[in-house]
């Protein structure tokens, strides 16, 4: 079986553990958190090794709560992200109190990655589909021409919104190959009673199509992308406007590399439900849903035996 590694983004957990911090809200019925689910969904997929990205600061709390479980079932590894990682010739900007963003958070991988990868947020909610999708891609050949041949999981956005107020999502357009041509990064995109609406600053609503794709950071990649993080990083920072801020971001940088020829993105389509605490209201939602899950066979009740 082709190796393949998951990439989990757990960087921005927070700089404590315990009440409030929305990665670590139980729900399962046995405590579980999303993460649980992830990895679980991942592994049933083929993924067969995990790669937490983590702040070092948080190493023993993170393997207390969450690595030591995950290390009984699959291969699990850790890389740091820092904000004090920097190239060399750069300096922290005065005032910058959090990491680089997604893109600092993959070059982090780079040592410990030398296989086709996944990478997800750890607070997001997937579903199965888009796992064994995502897998089967990184599993299988590409014919490499000019372009790197990388993928994303496609959801649709009627199926990522909350209940409870706006969402950020990058809206996909997607040309008759099924390749990805544009991300546009989208602010307070609501839920309405005919679908969903990006709500302006003056109360106004543009509506969209509840069936567009986005993006919700579930990308598939090989180890290439590590050179042009690499190289687009001291770049990222040199032209950076805003020191306390700025982020160096996955879609960004897959959208320039898809405007410059570089790259072909397909899209594969998830029809699953995304879930998600965006919202502290989300949670009551989030627990129904798993418990539907569960009811309907998708799910034990206790995930890991």
């Amino acid at each position: 079986m082709k190796k393949t590694t998951l990439v989990v983004m757990a960087a921005g957990i927070g700089s404590r553990f315990g009440g409030g911090i929305k990665q670590l809200e139980p729900v399962g019925p046995s405590g579980e958190l999303i993460i649980d689910y992830s990895v679980h969904d991942a592994i049933e997929a083929g993924f067969n090794k995990v790669v937490f990205i983590i702040r070092r600061d948080l190493e023993a709390d993170f393997k207390e709560v969450i690595g030591n479980r995950m290390e009984k079932v699959v291969e699990t590894e850790y890389a740091f992200q820092e904000m004090t990682d920097l190239p060399e010739g750069f300096t922290l900007p005065e005032g910058r109190v959090k990491p680089w963003g997604t893109g600092q958070a993959i070059l982090c991988c780079e040592k410990l990655v030398k296989e086709p990868f996944a990478v997800i947020n750890a607070d997001d909610y997937y579903g199965k589909e888009a796992f064994v999708k995502v897998h089967d891609y990184l599993a299988s050949d590409h014919a490499r021409g000019e372009r790197m041949e990388f993928c994303m999981a496609g959801f649709l956005l009627g199926n990522t919104l909350s209940e409870n107020g706006g969402v950020t999502r990058g809206v996909c357009s997607v040309d008759e190959k099924g390749h990805l041509t544009r991300v546009t990064e989208t602010k307070n995109i609501i839920k309405t009673k005919d679908g969903a609406a990006i709500q302006k600053e003056d109360g106004s609503c543009q509506p969209v199509a509840a069936d567009c794709p986005v993006s919700m950071n579930m990308w598939g990649f090989t180890p290439e992308i590590f050179s042009v993080l690499k190289e687009g990083f001291p770049a990222f920072l040199k032209n950076l406007e805003d020191g306390k801020k700025g982020e160096y971001l996955l879609p960004t940088i897959v959208d320039e590399l898809i405007r410059e020829g570089k790259a072909n993105v397909t899209v594969l389509e998830s029809r699953d439900k995304w879930f998600g605490v965006t919202y502290k209201e989300d949670k009551p939602s989030v627990v129904r849903s798993f418990q539907e899950l569960i009811a309907a066979g998708v799910y034990r009740k206790k995930l890991f035996d």
